[in-house]
């Protein structure tokens, strides 16, 4: 085989390569979507009610430890609460420290791109 015949062969491979890359893209973009939209919530709590039925049924909060699974429900709730009461902590700083930063200042109004702090009436 020639070498123009070997770069044509790895050309063609390339490009066999990319639509397959193309085609698999799109087939994993549409079983996505599918996942999803096959997840409504009447599903969601039919699994979850299921689900915890044939744990029950089958004993396996016994064998693992009802201990264990308490002290995770409660850590996440404590983890959860101190996330969110942190946020409200930053959120309420930054609002101070704008607040300081203006001054009680009007609001600001665009004069051709620059800010002034004269009523766009007075312009």
């Amino acid at each position: 085989m020639s070498f123009g015949a070997l770069i044509e062969k790895v050309s063609e491979s390339e490009a066999m390569l990319e639509a397959q890359e193309r085609r698999m893209a799109a087939d994993w973009r549409q079983f996505k979507h599918s996942w999803r939209m096959g997840w409504t919530p009447a599903r969601i709590v039919i699994a979850g009610l299921s689900s915890g039925y044939l744990m029950g049924k089958a004993g396996v909060a016994g064998k693992t430890g009802t201990g264990t699974l308490q002290l995770l429900t409660a850590l996440s709730g404590l983890f959860a609460g101190g996330s969110a009461q942190a946020a409200a902590g930053e959120a309420e700083a930054a609002a101070n420290s704008v607040q300081q930063a203006t001054g009680n200042m009007p609001p600001a109004s665009i004069d051709t791109g620059l800010l002034t702090t004269q009523p766009l009436d007075a312009l």
